[in-house]
């Protein structure tokens, strides 16, 4: 079956709003926002080393970075897991470890389970930011759910488990007759 032609505009041109107003854009937008806030509060956080805050406020430290304080398991992680886990390749994560590295938030270790291995950890600072982040987390969800209201948010929220899961699998198309 053939797509449907691009509806025309008042002007006669095709109308491409919805290019703007899809679900996918809403959601990238909502996220580049929610980790903006999250970044600027962590900056702000009284009890994140002054080096870090001038890095976050200075935006030197951006969403990518986020990726290792969102993934890194409190126990350590190995690059390749960090790297699946965020989505992104070894290559780019092993980019950000270094970065982070440098900036005191982790370390490399021995794996002591593979002595070929190498384990991503949190440093003392690192822990600090991770707590920040939490907290950081914390208050953009409750200015989110006080900007929408409880039961938008309850809603967004429920929707985009099930939506994001893993057991909910890509949308199966039906075939045409």
């Amino acid at each position: 079956m053939p797509e449907p032609p691009l509806l025309q505009s008042s002007t006669g041109l095709p109308d491409d709003r919805w290019r703007s107003a899809h679900l996918g854009r809403l959601m990238g937008l909502a996220l580049r926002r929610f980790d903006e806030r999250v970044l600027h509060l962590m900056a702000h956080d009284p009890n994140v080393p002054l080096a870090l805050s001038n890095l976050a406020a200075r935006a030197q430290i951006g969403a990518a970075h986020i990726h290792i304080t969102r993934h890194l398991g409190l126990n350590g992680s190995r690059l390749t897991e960090l790297a699946q886990q965020a989505g992104m390749s070894k290559q780019a994560m092993g980019d950000l470890v270094t970065q982070c590295d440098a900036w005191g938030l982790v370390r490399r270790e021995p794996d002591p389970l593979d002595a070929r291995a190498r384990r991503i950890v949190f440093t003392d600072t690192g822990l600090l930011w991770l707590e920040a982040f939490r907290q950081a987390v914390a208050q953009a969800e409750t200015e989110f759910r006080a900007q929408v209201g409880e039961d938008v948010a309850t809603v967004v929220r429920l929707g985009l488990e099930a939506y994001g899961s893993e057991t909910a699998g890509p949308a199966r198309r039906q075939p045409t007759r």
